[in-house]
């Protein structure tokens, strides 16, 4: 029988997540069970009878921007109540068709963001509102001072940011407590164990100023559930619908290592991968893509199926060590 799915704490705040979360950039993607109403409910049903009960979306996700808010936003009909919901906004990288295109954190941006988001996702508040990437264009000072508007009018209860520097993150933390003003909460960045250079500064900034760390791509791309090897990649993956160098580069030698030392074990290696990110401090729930109900629930499962001890984690350290610092002085 598995064990339940544990819940966690964001960082310092009172905001409980699940250990697993849904990551939802696939609800509305081209070519996926998920582009469909129908493929999105089937995710959303079997992600809550398993209970993961965070889900992760953006306003830009989606074939269309905004598509996977409003599919979410339709799939939760009449069980909002039953999940935190988190979305993002500002990415720097798509129009979402509103004015001040350049400045993706100012007040204006940020007050037509929100209420886009609301609108789709068919309900009155957002758990976690998160900037999605950082603003060049727009003072820290004003993309806080609206998200503290926002959480004092009651339509977001927390927020958080994604693709944060380290020195970006303590910047922000100064910013609010000299501002008094409401604090972010969480951080979301790229980690995975190909993938470790968050260990440098932001996983420390995350720690210093109490943050709770959400990784995206914690799977990196599917690579690290066990279905890829070095001579075979299954058709029907994102990696090669759109990202074939993440398994044509991949270090084979250290992933077919990684696999040795996961049969040694009996643990497939979704679990091992699992139980490594659950065992760092700061991390808050594991956000994981899933286009099946069939992939939500081997997510959901393999969170409880093993924890590493400190020699297994050392282990796994010396198969994917931290890569050298490019701007480290000799």
């Amino acid at each position: 029988m598995t064990a339940p799915l544990p819940s966690r704490r964001v960082g310092r705040s009172g905001l409980l997540v699940s250990a697993v979360g849904l990551g939802c950039n696939n609800f509305g993607r081209s070519g996926t069970r998920t582009e469909t109403l129908e493929g999105t409910r089937e995710v959303v049903d079997a992600a809550l009878d398993a209970g993961v009960t965070f889900l992760d979306t953006a306003d830009m996700y989606g074939k269309d921007p905004g598509l996977s808010e409003t599919l979410m936003g339709q799939a939760l009909q009449g069980r909002r109540d039953r999940v935190i919901l988190a979305t993002k906004f500002g990415h720097h990288g798509r129009d979402m068709g509103y004015p001040v295109p350049g400045s993706k954190g100012s007040r204006s941006y940020v007050r037509r963001a929100v209420e886009g988001s609301l609108r789709r996702l068919r309900t009155d508040w957002i758990d976690l509102y998160q900037l999605h990437t950082p603003d060049p264009h727009t003072a820290i000072e004003e993309t806080l001072d609206v998200l503290t508007d926002l959480v004092r009018e009651g339509k977001v209860r927390y927020i958080g940011h994604s693709n944060l520097a380290g020195w970006q993150i303590a910047e922000a933390h100064y910013v609010a407590a000299e501002r008094a003003g409401v604090p972010f909460v969480s951080a979301q960045n790229h980690y995975s164990l190909l993938a470790r250079a968050a260990e440098r500064e932001v996983l420390p900034a995350v720690e210093r100023f109490g943050l709770g760390f959400l990784p995206y791509f914690p799977l990196h791309n599917g690579l690290l559930t066990g279905k890829f090897t070095r001579d075979h990649a299954p058709a029907d993956t994102r990696i090669m619908r759109q990202r074939q160098h993440v398994w044509r580069d991949a270090p084979w030698d250290a992933v077919d290592a990684y696999r040795a030392f996961c049969d040694e074990r009996g643990i497939t290696m979704l679990e091992a991968t699992f139980g490594w990110l659950l065992s760092q401090p700061t991390l808050s729930s594991v956000i994981a893509g899933a286009t099946s109900a069939e992939q939500v629930r081997a997510n959901a499962a393999a969170a409880t199926a093993w924890t590493p001890t400190a020699d297994d984690l050392a282990a796994i350290d010396e198969l994917f060590p931290l890569p050298e610092d490019p701007g480290a002085r000799v």
